[in-house]
C-alpha cells in the first residue's frame, strides 16, 4: 500500500467519528434528557455534565456548548421536569368538565400526586432549592407561577357557582398546595409505612386525603 493511500485513511477517521455526536442536530435536548434519566435511575445528586455527555454519547467536552456548569444543566433539567408536571396537569384538568370547578381542583390535586409519586426524583429537582438556583430559573419560575394563577382562579369560579362554604380563598390555595406537597414528600421520602400506609395503597390514600381537605370546604 503506498503511503499516500495510508494518509487517505487516517484523514478519513475524524470526519466519521465528528459526525456521531451531532447527527441529532439537538444536543441540548438530548443532554437534558440524559440528565432527566440519571436522575430517574439513582437521584438528582448522580447528576454530571459529563455523565450527560456519556450517556448521550458525545465527547465530555461536547456539552459545553450548551451548558457552562453543572448548574445550567440542573436548571434546564429542572424546566423540562415542570414543563412535563404542567403537561400532566393540563390531561387532567381535561377530563373534568369545564363547568365543575370544584371537581378540576380535585382532578388537579390528584394530578400533582400522581406525578410525583411516579417521578420521585423530578419531583425531588424542582420542589426543592437544593440543586439549582430558583431565582434565576425564568422559565421554570413562571411556569410555576402560572399554575398557581390558574389554580387559584378554579378556586374563585368554584365559590363564585357556590361550591364552597364562606372561606379565605388564599389560606385554601395554600393549604391545599402543602397537603399534596406534604403528601408527597411523606412518600418520598419513606413515611408511610411507619404510618401503616403500604406502597400499593399510597395513591389511594393521597386521594383520601384530598378528598378530605375538601369535604373541609365545600358546602
Amino acid at each position: 500500500m503506498s503511503r499516500s493511500a495510508k494518509t487517505t485513511r487516517v484523514k478519513s477517521r475524524p470526519s466519521a467519528v465528528q459526525a456521531k455526536p451531532y447527527h441529532h442536530g439537538d444536543l441540548r435536548r438530548v443532554l437534558v434528557e440524559a440528565a432527566l434519566r440519571l436522575a430517574a435511575d439513582g437521584g438528582p445528586d448522580d447528576i454530571s455534565v459529563r455523565e450527560a455527555a456519556r450517556r448521550a454519547g458525545v465527547s465530555p467536552g461536547a456539552p459545553f456548548r450548551h451548558f457552562t456548569s453543572r448548574d445550567a444543566l440542573m436548571t434546564a433539567v429542572a424546566e423540562e421536569a415542570q414543563r412535563r408536571f404542567n403537561t400532566e396537569i393540563a390531561a387532567a384538568l381535561v377530563e373534568a368538565p369545564a363547568d365543575d370547578p370544584l371537581l378540576q381542583f380535585r382532578q388537579l390535586g390528584r394530578a400533582y400526586l400522581r406525578w410525583a409519586l411516579r417521578n420521585p426524583a423530578h419531583f425531588e429537582i424542582i420542589s426543592t432549592g437544593r440543586y439549582f438556583d430558583h431565582e434565576g430559573a425564568k422559565a421554570l419560575s413562571a411556569d410555576n407561577g402560572e399554575l398557581i394563577t390558574m389554580t387559584g382562579r378554579i378556586l374563585e369560579a368554584a365559590q363564585a357557582k357556590g361550591q364552597l362554604r364562606p372561606v379565605d380563598l388564599k389560606t385554601a390555595l395554600i393549604t391545599g398546595r402543602a397537603l399534596v406537597y406534604g403528601f408527597a414528600r411523606m412518600a418520598i421520602d419513606g413515611h408511610l409505612p411507619r404510618w401503616g400506609v403500604a406502597s400499593d395503597e399510597i395513591e389511594r390514600r393521597g386521594d383520601q386525603a384530598i378528598d378530605l381537605f375538601l369535604a373541609g370546604i365545600v358546602r
